[in-house]
């Protein structure tokens, strides 16, 4: 009997939300665990962080339909590579994390229009095509990166304690909510600010977490977060194949 080929991409459901906040602060803390607690520095960190998400990304592009596991470690390596593309951006090229979010941004704008060129739209279910599911995964490490050097312009460049930098995007994305249930605003672009700003309350609430209690973090450490966070995050990815099979 022939399998059935399905959709890459995770279902959107509130799941695959609270799996993405757990991947992007899992990917704060294990990107400053590797630049920062190990000092390697940022463009080791990069090096490293690249290579790992060049390999499950072919992986995940050799697969014929989602398998949690997969999909999930790539959502990860994203945000772990693009916290360590977001502070080379501003602590190595000094450029700021004002400048750096800006230029993201016009990256992931920039994808976002090749990819709505080429296909005449930018939804994310289904993608089964190679070619789009590439288009896909360029526009989500862009969004993560961006994600991160926002998280972090809140609190460096305007002040905010990680908390309150946590406390804003966790607003930013209920009012997001909202505008799906009571509006009719188009669906992709509310999933893509969604998508967007889930990033940098993971990035702010990471570093919440592992930051020095003196500047406003509970002092963690990256690595016990990180642990934590993946523990956390197995856990999900289980509940994610038991829905799977539900669906199948």
């Amino acid at each position: 009997m022939e399998t059935k080929t399905i959709n890459k991409v995770a279902e959107i459901t509130l799941l695959f939300w609270l799996m993405k906040i757990v991947a992007t602060t899992l990917g704060e803390t294990l990107g400053d665990f590797i630049s920062m607690t190990l000092n390697l520095g940022y463009s080791t960190g990069i090096l490293i962080t690249g290579i790992f998400f060049l390999a499950l990304l072919f992986i995940q592009l050799k697969t014929k339909n989602y398998k949690p596991i997969v999909f999930w470690s790539v959502i990860i390596a994203t945000t772990t590579l693009g916290t360590e593309i977001s502070d080379f951006i501003d602590r190595s090229l000094h450029l700021g994390y004002a400048y750096g979010s800006l230029l993201l941004f016009f990256g992931l704008i920039i994808t976002l229009s090749f990819w709505f060129k080429k296909y005449n739209n930018l939804n994310v279910s289904p993608i089964i095509e190679k070619n789009k599911e590439i288009f896909f995964w360029i526009a989500v490490l862009f969004s993560n990166s961006l994600g991160t050097a926002f998280g972090d312009y809140l609190g460096d460049a305007i002040g905010l304690s990680y908390l309150q930098g946590a406390l804003i995007t966790a607003l930013i994305i209920f009012i997001v909510v909202l505008l799906h249930y009571f509006t009719k605003l188009n669906e992709v672009l509310l999933f893509w600010l969604a998508f967007v700003f889930t990033r940098p309350f993971g990035a702010t609430f990471g570093d919440f977490l592992t930051k020095p209690i003196a500047k406003g973090g509970l002092d963690l450490g990256t690595l016990q977060a990180s642990l934590v966070s993946l523990f956390i995050m197995l856990i999900m990815i289980y509940f994610s194949y038991k829905q799977l099979k539900k669906i199948n």
